[in-house]
């Protein structure tokens, strides 16, 4: 007798709860062994999914057939059964195993003739089709679910799913938890793990703090909830109120947020010490001074301290050099409006000529056809040609949807890049420091600084702007070969230098 292994699989609970669909698999291949005198020495069953591989009893199935080099016959009811993906098909194929398919007539292995071959093949994809549409229809069922306001899975604690009635309700014992929860961490005194400490003596209940942060962060408790990274409003009764919600929502982000000092430092993290490459930082002197120094990360410096207020007079003259006059303004913003109506007609003039090359591909493919039908062309010209035609007509289609869509506004941003510019020093000067430091940080990418001496680096194009700020060379395009000059050391004037620092030797 041949030995076999033999393999039965359902593809929900709900069948195997019915008991019907394994026994009736398993009677229909022991009734086939027996007739066609096939000795069965082990059997699998798997009550899972197809679609995804790894399941357990099919990689044990797998196991035994690398161990037992004897047996080489597996019987199984039909295709479905034993798989709807490309990966377990391959395992078997490579393994050298003869599949029975007694519901399909069928047996597959190295020596079937090609067309038996075909056929399984297509019985697979047909597999897979079924099981990839399924999947889809779930998808679109529980999205439907979704827009419908209610939460198409599982709730979170504090809820329960009504299966009879395709709902979800507050849990009784549950909820009255996680609304303690969010009432004891809205008022701000308790860390994750104080809290997790609290609920469990009042309620007995012990949770991990990444999971009391994971619900206190979850919008499902104020009557929302994100499916498929869309918002929606939900249908489910709320635990706690939304303003309750958003508090807990504050404190958390207190908690999270970095443990600076008491005081904000506008200028903190823009300036490097030229002397040992360190960072400036910046410190209070009698509760109302700011002095701004280096962190001395690297041994004692040379580096003074400097007084905020002088300081951002000194940050403001950066400004001043990539100013770009109002005349000049207005001829470059002209140039780019012109460069913009330029570019509009080329694209119109581009899309007309797209567009009689796409109605050419087309008639082209029309006339063959008609054509293959009239007997003027053999159908194998047809088919070679088609392709190429397919083929073409479709990177046409692609060039015009580019053409229309794929055309950003960089005009634009130029003329606000132009006009920030041609306005940085002024809005510089009518700002506080904390305003004052982002304006930088959007013109800068690093500052250096010494005893007397700026060395900005600007961000790109304001490298450019500078360059021709300091050299008058506007004009309305750029040269092919220009290079942007390097940005030159801002001069510290040496009359204010008395004033504006603050040695480390020298009292407040």
């Amino acid at each position: 007798m041949i030995p076999a292994a033999l393999y039965a699989r359902v593809s929900s609970k709900d069948q195997e709860q019915e008991g019907y669909s394994i026994p009736a698999q398993l009677k229909m291949l022991q009734e086939y062994a027996r007739s066609h005198d096939i000795q069965i020495i082990q059997e699998f069953v798997d009550v899972e999914t197809a679609k995804v591989t790894g399941r357990k009893q099919f990689g044990e199935m797998v196991q035994f057939f690398q161990e037992q080099s004897a047996c080489r016959t597996l019987l199984v009811e039909k295709t479905d059964r034993l798989y709807r993906n490309f990966r377990d098909y391959v395992t078997l194929e490579e393994l050298g195993i003869e599949i029975h398919l007694p519901k399909e007539g069928q047996i597959i292995g190295k020596n079937s003739k090609s067309q038996a071959k075909l056929v399984h093949g297509i019985q697979l994809v047909i597999a897979r089709n079924y099981s990839e549409n399924l999947r889809e229809e779930v998808k679109k069922g529980m999205r439907e679910k979704a827009e419908q306001g209610t939460y198409p899975s599982r709730p979170p604690l504090g809820y329960t799913n009504n299966r009879a009635e395709h709902t979800i309700e507050v849990d009784g014992q549950a909820a009255p938890i996680v609304r303690r929860m969010f009432e004891l961490y809205a008022c701000g005194r308790y860390s994750l793990a104080a809290l997790r400490k609290q609920i469990k003596i009042e309620t007995g209940k012990a949770y991990q703090k990444g999971y009391i942060h994971k619900l206190l962060r979850n919008r499902f408790f104020a009557g929302v909830f994100v499916w498929d990274g869309k918002t929606y409003k939900g249908t489910h009764e709320r635990l706690v109120s939304s303003t309750l919600w958003q508090q807990v929502q504050d404190v958390l982000q207190g908690h999270n947020r970095p443990k600076y000092g008491k005081h904000s430092y506008p200028f903190g993290g823009l300036l490097t010490c030229a002397y040992d490459n360190c960072r400036v930082t910046a410190e209070q002197k009698k509760g109302k001074y700011t002095y701004y120094h280096c962190t001395g990360y690297r041994g004692p410096c040379d580096l003074p301290y400097f007084r905020e207020e002088e300081l951002s007079l000194r940050l403001g003259q950066i400004l001043k050099d990539i100013y770009i006059p109002d005349d000049v303004l207005g001829r470059l913003q002209a140039s780019l409006e012109g460069d913009q109506v330029r570019s509009r007609i080329r694209q119109q003039e581009e899309h007309g000529r797209l567009e009689q090359r796409l109605k050419r591909i087309r008639l082209r493919l029309d006339q063959a056809y008609l054509d293959k039908i009239d007997g003027k062309i053999t159908v194998d010209f047809w088919q070679r040609n088609m392709t190429e035609w397919q083929v073409e007509e479709q990177n046409v289609v692609l060039a015009m949807q580019a053409l229309t869509e794929a055309h950003p506004d960089r005009v634009l941003t130029a003329k606000r890049i132009l006009e920030l510019a041609n306005q940085a020093h002024f809005l510089y000067v009518r700002q506080n420091p904390a305003e004052q430091a982002k304006l930088l940080k959007m013109v800068l990418s690093n500052c250096t600084i010494d005893d007397v001496t700026l060395y900005p680096s600007y961000r790109k194009p304001f490298d450019l702007i500078f360059a021709r700020a300091k050299t008058e060379e506007w004009c309305a395009r750029r040269d092919s070969n220009s290079r942007p000059i390097a940005p030159e050391a801002v001069q510290i004037p040496l009359a204010h230098q008395e004033s504006s620092v603050y040695r480390r030797s020298t009292s407040v």
